[in-house]
């Protein structure tokens, strides 16, 4: 849950879910929203999935998706899993085959639909393999590929469609004793997505996958994104989130942690708060502002940075920031720290200086964070 008592028009009243575990990381109930991508390379190749996997955590993703098509890649699973920095779900379609072997590969968690794999029979297989080897399940439901009776029912995807299929895919499981699953009903359209997923909040308990499929390219994506996944998890509905980008995998995981970064979900890294730029601003903010986006990646501990180009609402961003500049003109600005004006700085030493000033600050909130956790 989001809370803020001194501005509580901000808060977000998360939906009560079960958790269960993805590997070692929780999903539902009180635990933070997980960050997800998923690898654009071919699955056979080990050194190459692993590198991308790396660079997915390094950028903050908490899981990562590898699809498991054949044999090839659930054998490259299982060296993939054990250097993994993070859980690995594997992605089955239909071939109950892979799914038996992805657990017994070490995949945390196997993203299928039970009700497509075949037979009673090969359900239970496929279960007790997960059962065995600690895997969740993910059922996956996508507007692009509902039944075929269910079309047939509805005359379309729809929400009322792709409920039912999630439901009848739960109680699949459930019938097998298996509770250990997260759900989505995902689609491209905005609309019907966001629909699914709230009549889907209502009809289970389950962790929520929130994700708006193929949402398109890197500018259009993010914004497909951000208006649906933003908009249900200011409602409070999602449990771990995966932007779908065509796009590379880690600019997926920045644009997830963006949109919980947006809503006050979670805290990773810089968060810039800057001016669009205008005749009255004192520098350059945009190549500013794309200079330090590029030399604080490094950064992960929670921090807020107001990049203002001029007086006029510069002082009062600053107000609401670990630290602050703010264009005054004659080649020079003002630099805050918390909140507070602190000294001046010349334009041409700005970026390196407020590099600088971020680093200190992160320095020392870790080593107070390290301190405080060794004294308990």
């Amino acid at each position: 849950m989001s809370l803020n008592p001194i501005r509580p028009w901000r808060n977000i009243e998360r939906r009560k879910s079960r958790q269960i575990m993805v590997g070692n990381v929780p999903v539902g109930g009180d635990a933070p929203i997980s960050v997800q991508t998923m690898t654009n390379t071919n699955g056979h190749d080990v050194r190459a999935t692993l590198d991308q996997v790396i660079r997915a955590a390094d950028a903050g993703a908490d899981i990562v998706r590898i699809s498991a098509p054949d044999q090839e890649t659930t054998r490259a699973l299982r060296e993939i899993c054990r250097e993994s920095p993070v859980p690995i779900v594997a992605d089955i379609h239909f071939h109950y085959k892979r799914a038996i072997e992805a657990a017994e590969a070490g995949a945390a968690c196997l993203r299928i639909n039970p009700g497509n794999i075949g037979d009673a029979a090969r359900v239970r297989e496929v279960i007790k393999a997960a059962k065995d080897h600690g895997c969740s399940i993910r059922i996956g439901v996508n507007a692009g590929s509902l039944e075929r009776h269910l079309l047939e029912k509805y005359g379309e995807p729809c929400p009322d469609a792709m409920v039912e299929s999630g439901l009848d895919h739960i109680k699949i499981l459930q019938d097998n004793d298996f509770h250990e699953f997260k759900i989505s009903v995902k689609a491209s359209d905005v609309f019907l997505a966001a629909a699914a997923y709230q009549q889907l909040a209502e009809a289970t308990d389950a962790p929520i996958h929130l994700g708006i499929t193929e949402a398109g390219g890197f500018v259009g994506g993010t914004v497909k994104s951000a208006v649906g996944l933003g908009t249900l998890l200011w409602m409070g509905i999602g449990d771990t989130i995966r932007v779908s980008l065509s796009a590379d995998p880690v600019e997926e995981v920045k644009v997830g942690f963006e949109i919980l970064k947006s809503l006050g979900l979670r805290t990773r890294g810089v968060q810039i708060i800057s001016c669009p730029s205008c005749a009255r601003q004192g520098f350059d903010v945009i190549k500013t502002v794309e200079a330090l986006e590029k030399r604080l990646e490094h950064i992960k501990t929670p921090m807020s940075l107001s990049i203002i180009g001029c007086v006029v609402n510069g002082p009062g961003e600053a107000l609401m920031t670990d630290i602050g500049f703010t264009g005054g003109g004659a080649g020079s600005g003002m630099v805050y720290m918390a909140g507070r004006q602190s000294h001046k700085m010349t334009n041409a030493q700005m970026i390196d200086h407020i590099v600088g000033l971020v680093e200190e600050r992160a320095e020392k909130i870790e080593a107070e964070a390290g301190a405080q956790t060794a004294a308990e």
